[in-house]
């Protein structure tokens, strides 16, 4: 479907405001503006109401600026408080990663010393090992688990729910 040279043109100059024409585009404006005086007119006009339009000033309800501040206050703390646990986290990460790569070193010497002295075969000692190195992740994995089951299940509300909540209270 093929637009009307004119229709098309006077959409450039609504949007010339927003995203400035480049180009070919610009090229092919200014000629169709130079050879047709209803468009230029109408160029004209847009920019005369784009004028008045920036000369009003805006003023915001001393409320609403306060409100607003409180709230990028809030957003900052947040983001703040984010980076925080983040960094926190992949901290707490890198120890886990180390002390897990530490202790298995340890653990799997300590049980091949064990089966050793009492003249176990690899497979049985090896076995028991992985069943002592993953045990405690079973462990923590299930309570996590029931934890998170038991949690949505009685507290209702997401956290979401939560958040909007709070963010209601504070615009009282």
């Amino acid at each position: 479907m093929t637009q009307d040279p004119h229709q098309q043109v006077r959409e450039w100059i609504a949007g010339a405001g927003r995203s400035p024409l480049a180009g070919e585009r610009q090229a092919r404006l200014q000629d169709h503006l130079q050879n047709c005086q209803s468009c230029r007119s109408y160029a004209e006009q847009v920019g005369k109401i784009i004028t008045v339009l920036r000369s009003v000033p805006l003023a915001a309800d001393s409320e609403l600026v306060r409100a607003t501040q409180q709230r990028v206050r809030m957003r900052a703390l947040q983001l703040q408080q984010s980076r925080e646990r983040a960094w926190l986290v992949a901290m707490a990460c890198l120890l886990v990663g180390l002390s897990g790569a530490i202790t298995t070193s340890i653990l799997w010497r300590g049980f091949e010393w064990m089966a050793q002295s009492m003249q176990l075969s690899g497979p049985v000692w090896q076995v028991g090992f992985l069943m002592v190195w993953i045990a405690p992740t079973l462990v923590v994995s299930m309570l996590f688990l029931l934890r998170g089951s038991h949690s949505s299940r009685h507290h209702g509300a997401t956290r979401d729910q939560r958040r909007w909540k709070v963010q209601g209270e504070l615009e009282c």
